[in-house]
């Protein structure tokens, strides 16, 4: 009884469709074939639970590129120094997805011997492996590399509420950017003013100087602090109600106010 070819299993373990009615049956009915293809469907859960919790694999040494190379016979240990891993493993991956009723002889008058199916099999699995170990190296790469860029919260506050704005409440968090620049972010959960605007500031921790960073308009917004601004001296965060007076001075009437840390 003729099995099927070990690269329609390898797909089908990967969730391709594959496979026609009668290749269905055939597993149905084969225990070897069901078998091998429960084998590979384990290899790629593995492997993409791995790539999923986000850890980085070690990249397999020299040898197991040439075993799996031996094993595939696609190179003869005996014939020069390996290959680099690069160059080695696009070579198993293009000698796993060829054909075999393409593939050429080494020689016209002493062809290799075909592989057997279980070696081949076996060889198949260790290309699978292979593969998604490097993707895994690839997607955690990509992923260190687009975490370092983001901007990092440097600083924090819990923004309590004046006596006049009892129940209100707030946050703000200052992040800093890989180009130094930083940003105040800021939430408020008050009701709003009858009249007027709320305003950001920053104010020093002697209550003797103060800064607008702008208009919030609505609950949250996002502020860039001037350079220079030294946040262990202006640490105070404050948002209060302002008139439409034309005075840019504080009004003196805080809803919320926190100190950074």
């Amino acid at each position: 009884m003729s099995h099927l070819d070990p690269d329609q299993l390898t797909l089908l373990a990967l969730g391709e469709p594959v496979v026609s009615d009668a290749d269905t049956e055939h597993l149905t009915g084969c225990p070897a074939c069901a078998a091998e293809l429960a084998e590979l469907r384990r290899t790629a859960t593995i492997a993409r639970a791995t790539i999923a919790d986000g850890q980085v694999l070690e990249a397999p040494p020299a040898r197991v590129w040439a075993r799996i190379a031996d094993e595939i016979g696609m190179t003869d240990a005996s014939a020069g120094p390996a290959a680099p891993e690069s160059a080695l493993v696009g070579d198993i991956a293009a000698s796993a997805a060829a054909p075999a009723s393409v593939a050429a002889p080494a020689s016209a008058s002493a062809p290799e011997p075909a592989m057997p199916p279980r070696r081949r099999r076996a060889a198949v699995a260790w290309v699978l492996a292979a593969s998604l170990v490097l993707i895994s190296a690839v997607g955690a790469g990509a992923w260190l590399v687009n975490s370092s860029l983001r901007p990092t919260v440097v600083a924090g506050a819990e923004l309590e509420p004046f006596p006049a704005h009892p129940g209100a409440s707030g946050t703000a968090d200052v992040e800093a950017a890989r180009d130094g620049s930083r940003t105040l972010t800021v939430s408020l959960a008050a009701d709003a003013a009858d009249d007027g605007y709320r305003e950001v500031w920053l104010i020093r921790n002697d209550a003797a100087a103060l800064i607008s960073l702008g208009v919030l308009d609505g609950d949250s917004g996002s502020f860039v602090i001037p350079d220079g601004v030294d946040l262990d001296e202006y640490s105070i965060v404050d948002i209060s109600v302002e008139p439409v007076d034309g005075d840019p001075a504080h009004s003196g009437d805080s809803i919320v106010r926190g100190q950074l840390t």
